[in-house]
């Protein structure tokens, strides 16, 4: 079985500990690093290359928001997904901006953590309810994007579609009968017309569109 591994970032050792004991229930997650600081999260990273990163947001010398920057900029096969107690909106909006692939919140059960973790590594972003409300309150607040639906082509659009509902770049592929290396290229030209870069703020801006 090819485990998934986990890199734990949180200043609390007690909630690291915790955390550790409930992921590891799992026969298919593997905590492989942790750390207590958002650069010693980096640090691991480089180290450990772990598939996901469980990044706290308020941590000593560096906060998760600029450990997830620096993580996403170097190390973009990894994803970070955030666990955190804060749910105010500069947080939220500063973690996804930054590339983190998810947001949730502490109070959130470990099969429910463990799934999350599941679904990161397919390709999908953790949104729940509470959070995706805050981030189109802050949308809606935006003035609208100069882009428009009759930018993309229809093939992009269908693209664009499977991409909001959190499939990957391989079952995009399946569902549209063509290769990962065809859906990438399509990918980075829809990113291009956009103006983005990430999949998560693709998400936000094609809500915004209307998609």
């Amino acid at each position: 079985m090819n485990q998934i591994t986990v890199l734990l970032a949180d200043d609390q050792t007690i909630i690291r500990d915790g955390l550790r004991a409930l992921l590891e229930i799992n026969p298919d997650i593997k905590v492989v690093a942790e750390a207590k600081t958002g650069m010693e999260a980096y640090e691991q990273t480089e180290i450990h290359h772990p598939q996901v990163v469980l990044m706290d947001l308020r941590m000593p010398q560096m906060g998760g928001v600029e450990a997830t920057r620096l993580i996403k900029q170097d190390f973009p096969e990894t994803s970070v997904l955030v666990l955190t107690t804060f749910d105010d909106d500069e947080s939220i909006l500063g973690a996804i901006t930054h590339g983190a692939s998810g947001y949730l919140l502490k109070d959130i059960s470990g099969v429910k953590l463990a799934e999350a973790i599941r679904d990161t590594v397919r390709g999908s972003i953790i949104l729940p309810g509470n959070i995706a409300a805050k981030i189109t309150r802050h949308i809606s607040k935006q003035s609208k994007p100069e882009a428009t639906l009759t930018d993309f082509t229809q093939r992009e659009q269908d693209i664009i579609h499977l991409l909001m509902q959190g499939k990957s770049n391989q079952e995009i592929a399946q569902t549209l009968f063509l290769t990962v290396g065809t859906v990438k290229n399509y990918i980075s030209q829809i990113y291009s017309k956009a103006g983005i870069t990430d999949r998560a703020n693709a998400i936000l801006h094609f809500k915004q569109l209307g998609f």
